[in-house]
């Protein structure tokens, strides 16, 4: 795979329009005395939708679209998501994806967004990828600014600015950092824009050969956000375990379009069956017992775009969705 589009490059103008438009956006933008701007869309602010779309966008790279509409695909939960990306790789795996891990005493939290694709580590004397994916998709950014995405309640420590511009080799006046707290509306709606997302990693996890996804959309019911935190993260996974739906445009053979359909949707695991929030109690809150094949949408196509045949799994559970979003 060849990627070229700078995704800093592409979202900047996106950050823009969240700093410029913070008024009218209900969020907060303060710029940190080593220079970083900070963007809060629902610490001390109350944030919304709109603001969540936008910053799903700049998650997604500059590479996809996030719009929200009202649509009566579930019995209870109209309002909605959709997703779609023409560079689907690049903009889920290479930007959205929450993959970098970054931590300072008792502040933990994973980035998400295009800075990722900026960031190096020194490793035997060598630069490569902070994390290992992009080796894989053979990818890296560079511009002379970055935004990235948290998913916290609380603005990152100066040292965890510090280095995350660092590890993008900038100053920390050209990063952005943009903090949306899971219990919050634009968190949900970030969240649960990741629909698309969590099927780009469940193929990738699958061993899907990730040149032969060309195209791709979902869409997902919002879900009404939580004061605590566990329930809150769980509403917006269950969002997408229990009513995602995706379709994927791949090349290759039936055969194989067909198997990625059929072992993509959330259903095909272990743990599927009750609430996100029960079954990470259940597992002692600790993410890594949870079986990494329940990421993943309730419904897909996969569409062979060689022979013209499309072929669908799964299906969408209103039962689960009401009970995790307490209808």
């Amino acid at each position: 795979m060849e990627y070229s589009a700078s995704v800093n490059k592409l979202t900047q103008p996106l950050v823009q329009y969240l700093i410029d438009n913070a008024g009218a956006l209900r969020i907060g933008v303060e710029q940190l005395k080593n220079g970083c701007t900070i963007i809060d869309a629902g610490i001390k602010v109350p944030g919304g939708l709109e603001a969540g779309r936008i910053v799903a966008e700049i998650c997604m790279g500059g590479l996809g679209k996030v719009s929200i509409s009202q649509r009566a695909y579930t019995a209870n939960w109209p309002l909605s998501v959709n997703v779609y990306s023409s560079n689907p790789v690049l903009s889920c795996l290479g930007s959205q994806y929450a993959g970098w891990s970054l931590s300072h005493e008792k502040y933990y939290a994973l980035g998400s967004g295009p800075a990722r694709a900026m960031a190096t580590k020194l490793k035997e004397g060598k630069k490569e990828p902070v994390e290992e994916l992009y080796k894989e998709l053979a990818y890296q950014d560079a511009n002379d600014t970055a935004a990235l995405v948290i998913e916290n309640d609380a603005i990152p420590p100066l040292e965890i600015i510090e280095k995350v511009a660092a590890a993008c080799n900038i100053k920390p006046a050209k990063l952005t950092i943009i903090v949306t707290p899971t219990s919050s509306l634009a968190g949900c709606v970030q969240v649960v824009s990741r629909v698309l997302e969590v099927a780009m990693h469940k193929a990738h996890a699958l061993h899907f050969p990730l040149e032969n996804i060309i195209d791709g959309s979902g869409s997902a019911p919002i879900c009404p956000p939580h004061p605590k935190f566990v329930k809150a993260m769980g509403r917006t996974n269950d969002a997408i375990l229990f009513a995602g739906q995706v379709h994927i445009f791949v090349k290759g053979t039936d055969e194989a379009a067909q198997k990625l359909a059929n072992d993509l949707p959330s259903s095909t695991s272990k743990d599927y069956g009750k609430p996100f929030a029960e079954i990470f109690k259940q597992y002692e809150y600790d993410f890594f017992k949870i079986d990494a094949m329940l990421f993943s949408p309730a419904m897909v196509i996969v569409t062979a775009v060689e022979s013209g045949n499309s072929f669908r799994a799964g299906k969408l559970d209103d039962a689960l969705l009401d009970l995790s979003f307490g209808a």
